[in-house]
């Protein structure tokens, strides 16, 4: 009778994904947004080169500027995350968005530059503070996650929709016009995001104010944080890196051309999507059977166990459907890192999830390098053997953490 009184308590303690939809609309919003200028000139990067006057290679290259950017003013903004309110933080990364977005509508290469540079920062500012935002709006531990995982998942659909979506308008106003109207619902949002928070206390009052850092040796003291951040940062090392060279291989392997190969980009999305999903819907009910950290190391064990079989896959359906695996894994791994993190941060969790956004960016980075080099070296068996070392090391510090939080 307790275990079912408790199970009829859950859904009160942790509203339906709609119902928390309603109430944490302007952060899903602001989430999406944040993708569009980037995906904005990937889509046209084509006829932006050629405004610009330099090479699709040249232009192209200027997008590791917003890596760097996002990886730098992560680590340095992060202490800081806490001791602003979140909505004026949000507000602040939705301006430098808008303002980014403005000035790659010029289209000469010191304004992309510019762009690429400011985007990343702006990014890596936004991220962990809409999630941190999102999280404080609930009191439960479980319900907090669940918001934090819910701006993730909307994150990543609309990474998989946002060209689509902007194909349309564009037909109209070409890439500048996309541009400019994400300059304009960006600074809108930055002003009600300013008029949000201008009431708002603080995570961290000055009472209990910490040094600068200090609050990096509080975050290593947080149970399993340490590792849960290497796991972050190695999968995203190893599945960025799969990406990277994902279109090559299948044109390789079976002679796909770029057409049918977006519908297997399609199905990688798509099962990122579903998976980071239903992962932080699971999570949220809290059930003893499959706690985050087990979940954790259930779903890195599974994409090591995808990218070692990937490569070497003798057919199509087969390697399909380890795409699809290999994107559902890694959505949960990400699912339970940003549960984990949320629950166990308490007010450092804006702190906590801008150290990890930094990780990843500099995952992004290590993941299309080592590949690199792996490939160069081995071919596609050298790219499986260095993705598969990656996610092992990730495998043993899931390990690190489960031990970490029993």
């Amino acid at each position: 009778m307790t275990t079912q009184q408790n199970v009829s308590a859950l859904p009160a303690e942790v509203p339906g994904d709609l119902r928390m939809a309603r109430r944490l609309w302007p952060f899903l919003l602001a989430s999406t947004v944040s993708l569009i200028p980037f995906t904005v000139f990937g889509m046209y990067l084509v006829p932006i080169s050629e405004a610009a006057g330099g090479s699709v290679a040249e232009i192209g290259g200027l997008r590791g500027l917003g890596g760097l950017a996002a990886l730098a003013v992560g680590v340095l903004l992060a202490p800081l995350m806490d001791r602003v309110p979140r909505e004026l933080v949000a507000a602040g990364g939705l301006a430098l968005l808008g303002i980014s977005a403005a000035l790659g509508a010029v289209g000469n290469v010191f304004a992309l530059a510019a762009f690429c540079l400011l985007i990343g920062a702006s990014t890596s500012i936004l991220a962990p503070s809409i999630g941190a935002a999102a999280a404080d709006r609930f009191a439960s531990p479980a319900a907090a996650g669940r918001a934090a995982t819910l701006v993730s998942a909307t994150t990543s659909a609309m990474a998989m929709l946002a060209a689509p979506v902007l194909a349309v308008p564009g037909l109209i106003w070409g890439w500048r016009g996309n541009l400019l109207a994400a300059a304009v619902i960006a600074l809108a949002l930055s002003a009600a995001f300013f008029t949000r928070g201008r009431g708002r206390k603080a995570p961290i009052t000055k009472g209990a104010r910490m040094s600068y850092l200090a609050t990096y040796r509080e975050l290593a003291r947080i149970p399993g944080a340490v590792p849960l951040l290497a796991v972050a940062m190695l999968r995203t090392a190893a599945f960025m890196g799969y990406l990277a060279y994902l279109a090559a291989f299948y044109d390789e392997k079976f002679e796909l051309a770029p057409g049918w190969f977006a519908l297997v980009w399609s199905l990688s999305g798509a099962s990122f999507f579903v998976g980071n999903l239903l992962a932080g819907r699971y999570l949220a009910t809290e059930r003893a059977g499959l706690t985050p950290e087990r979940m954790l190391l259930v779903g890195i064990t599974v994409a090591l166990l995808a990218v070692s079989a990937f490569y070497f896959s003798p057919t199509l359906p087969l390697t399909l459907l380890l795409t699809a695996l290999m994107g559902a894994s890694h959505a949960t791994v990400a699912a339970c890192v940003t549960t984990l993190l949320v629950r166990h941060s308490g007010d450092l969790r804006g702190s906590a999830l801008s150290v990890n956004a930094a990780g990843m960016s500099l995952g992004t980075f290590v993941g299309a390098a080592v590949g690199g080099v792996g490939l160069g070296l081995g071919g596609y068996p050298g790219t499986a053997i260095t993705f598969a070392g990656i996610t092992l090391v990730a495998v043993l510090c899931a390990l690190r953490v489960r031990s970490a939080l029993r």
